[in-house]
């Protein structure tokens, strides 16, 4: 018997039973659009996380001081003091995996204008940071050398604080401000980056001379912390290298003795929280493939029942001809289309859900294609995997004994 009559024969049983055969593909429909529609999700919340880390600065770099051991007891690393501008001046120009280099000191207080004020924070930086951090002047423009050089009282805000200073939405560039007691001068405000991937407000900022900062804010010598950005976030690891040694150099650390610093990229932040995701992800996958599982055994019951309702007619074309692999190939035909009709209907319904979820939550999902493929791969092995007993159990059937069969 050819493999187009074997089909005809299986589309013919299948359609004489349309509500049985729609109730078995529904435990592979659920199956395969859950697993579609939870690595969507997945996926689309990897893409998400890693497209915020890259707005913050994927290749960034961060220095801070190390924490220090004094009689025995561990100090604060905030409390430190072992950077210096003699290092930010070493990494700025001795450095061949970096593209820029930023000291940093910063302070939390009140901003004020006229009756208007709010809580915020003061980053005195070089003009590198807004490089390193992707920030851009929406309006006016940034500080200059000279401006660094003579500690000038000059400033860039973010849009949070220009919101809350000057709520009737006028531009603070050409405005004075006050941070506590010390006048600035407005001469740019950054665009708008919004929240991060942790809740933080990117906006709720303003940027100064790193010296404005240490001189007549903080009245310190020493940086808080150095910013830089690699060449590539491929070539992070080289630059973290580079500096370890340039910094170890400047400071005259022994062999073997520990740094008096740390240093931390984006790239520790982004393999972290997208290995959380990819954890969470391939957990709901898991449970959604579950409902294959569900799907199969319903296959493998389901063609139990066709096989013993069937008993007669498989005598019957066994008596007038019929070869055991023709038995065999019939049943699992009929398996194999219930698995992969239900995997075509659970495709589209896994790919509807993801848009809708979209939609709807706003969430972000990612349909990758190679979801879609391996959902229908495993729903049609499934279909072979659970329809081949029942089909083997209906080829060795005794064609004298299935005719006798009431």
């Amino acid at each position: 018997m050819n493999i187009t009559n074997l089909f005809k024969i299986a589309l013919r049983a299948l359609a004489n039973n349309k509500l049985r055969g729609f109730l078995t593909m529904l435990g592979i429909i659920i199956g395969v659009a859950s697993v579609i529609t939870m690595l969507a999700i997945g996926q689309g919340s990897k893409r998400s996380i890693r497209s915020q880390i890259s707005e913050m600065g994927s290749n960034m770099i961060m220095i801070h001081p190390g924490a220090d051991m004094r009689g025995g007891v561990r100090q604060d690393a905030s409390a430190m003091e072992t950077l210096k501008l003699a290092d930010y001046r070493s990494l700025a120009s001795e450095t061949r995996y970096l593209t820029a280099v930023s000291p940093q000191v910063s302070t939390s207080g009140q901003v004020i204008y006229g009756a208007n004020n709010a809580p915020t924070s003061i980053y005195g930086v070089s003009q590198d940071y807004l490089d390193i951090r992707r920030y851009k002047v929406a309006d006016g423009d940034i500080f200059s050398d000279h401006d660094i050089a003579t500690a000038a009282k000059v400033c860039v805000v973010g849009q949070t604080v220009a919101d809350n200073l000057f709520p009737d939405g006028s531009s603070p560039v050409g405005r004075i401000i006050r941070f506590g007691k010390i006048p600035l001068y407005v001469v740019g405000l950054l665009e708008s980056k919004g929240y991060n991937s942790m809740g933080m407000d990117q906006d709720d900022l303003i940027l100064a001379p790193y010296t404005t900062i240490q001189k007549r804010v903080l009245a310190i010598t020493h940086l808080q912390s150095i910013f830089c950005s690699a060449l590539t976030e491929e070539q992070t690891d080289a630059a973290i290298a580079e500096i370890t040694e340039i910094l170890r150099t400047n400071h005259r650390l022994a062999e073997g003795a520990d740094d008096d610093f740390n240093i931390r990229s984006q790239q520790e932040l982004s393999s972290m929280m997208t290995g959380t995701t990819d954890m969470m992800t391939i957990l709901l996958a898991a449970v959604a493939g579950i409902s294959l599982l569900v799907g199969g055994i319903g296959i493998m019951n389901i063609m139990y029942v066709s096989v013993t309702e069937r008993t007669r007619e498989i005598g019957l074309r066994m008596s007038i001809g019929a070869k055991n692999r023709d038995i065999l190939s019939q049943f699992l035909i009929e398996s194999i289309l219930i698995s992969v009709t239900g995997g075509i209907i659970g495709v589209m319904l896994g790919v509807g859900a993801a848009l809708l979820v979209n939609l709807l939550a706003h969430f972000p999902v990612y349909v990758q294609p190679w979801s879609v493929f391996l959902s229908f791969a495993v729903c049609t092995l499934t279909g072979i995997f659970f329809g081949w007993y029942p089909a083997r159990k209906a080829a060795s059937l005794d064609p004298i004994e299935a005719l006798r069969y009431e």
